[in-house]
């Protein structure tokens, strides 16, 4: 074997690497903790990164080989000065001999359309959308974290199912199954008590919440399928804006993928989330495969050794 690169997806509760040859073969793979960048813990991230990359050699008995190009997509790195530091870090460390580092998006977005057009969906704890048009040209649209949007993203489920629970506890709403599914989550015994649960609350816990929701829709709630029914309508916006935006039509044809937690095959939100995008964004064309963004990074680290080849 000639030439290995490595592709690395940095998440925020688990980093996936993968080892591939020159042709994109995949020859080894590991999971570790997450690595997701904050600011001023970029070394703390390049460390775990570090870390991976090395037992994903190891798992293919290549500790003594150097590979060309490490491509890491990691959440956290959308900001300029993060994904500085954080190539500075992994540089200094001689993982690779050449280093590039790209948000977790820009991967993800990869693996789904290589550098063709389309949009990319994200439902997880949090939520985004991200678009390359025809012309190359790029948007995004959401991404405004917990405190701002993220609307229809697991938090934002979690977030508003407990507003159902105390205005159901009011008699300001019509009673719902949702409340005894929400203590039983929450493991606590009376409404009040969610006070003080959801201000210790993260929002991962939050999002913890929102499988309960769609177990109790499934189950016929109306409140809880109403709630449902939002989320979808918050996440065909996201697409609708950016089909507009890159595409000049939400009837143009128009790549989509779906990815995050949220949106895995066969969860309600999705298979409710692709009936509503016909009628919404009738143009879309919903891309199949499961999106890797660790492959996606695959993808840029061929490309870019090919271009420091040429």
């Amino acid at each position: 074997m000639s030439a290995i690169v490595i592709g690395v997806d940095g998440g925020g509760s688990k980093t996936r690497v993968i080892v591939a040859d020159e042709h994109g073969t995949k020859v080894g793979e590991v999971v570790g903790p997450g690595s997701a960048v904050k600011p001023g813990f970029a070394e703390r991230s390049a460390d775990i990164i570090t870390a991976a990359v090395n037992d994903a050699l190891a798992s293919c008995e290549m500790m003594h080989v150097m590979p060309k190009v490490l491509c890491v997509g990691v959440a956290g790195a959308g900001n300029d000065a993060e994904r500085q530091a954080l190539w500075q870090a992994l540089a200094g460390r001689e993982v690779a001999e050449e280093v590039v580092v790209h948000p977790d998006y820009s991967i993800a977005l990869d693996d789904a359309f290589g550098e063709g057009p389309g949009i990319l969906l994200i439902s997880g704890t949090g939520s985004a959308a991200f678009g390359r048009g025809p012309a190359g040209q790029s948007a995004r649209c959401g991404g405004w974290g917990p405190m701002c949007g993220d609307e229809g993203s697991g938090a934002w489920i979690g977030r508003r199912a407990l507003s159902v629970v105390t205005a159901s506890a009011d008699g300001r709403e019509p009673e719902t199954a949702l409340v005894g599914a929400v203590l039983t989550a929450a493991q606590v015994n009376e409404p009040r008590e969610l006070i003080a649960w959801a201000n210790e609350a993260t929002p991962a816990i939050f999002a913890t919440l929102a499988p309960v929701v769609s177990s109790v829709a499934d189950a016929g709630d109306l409140r809880a399928n109403a709630l449902i029914s939002l989320a979808v309508e918050e996440l065909v916006l996201h697409v609708r804006t950016l089909s507009r935006t890159l595409f000049g039509d939400e009837r143009a044809a128009t790549p989509v993928a779906l990815t995050g937690g949220m949106l895995t095959k066969g969860t309600t939100l999705r298979k409710r989330l692709e009936q509503r995008l016909r009628s919404a964004v009738p143009g879309a064309q919903l891309h199949v495969g499961e999106v890797i963004p660790a492959r996606g990074a695959v993808r840029g680290a061929l490309r870019y050794l090919g271009e420091t080849v040429s």
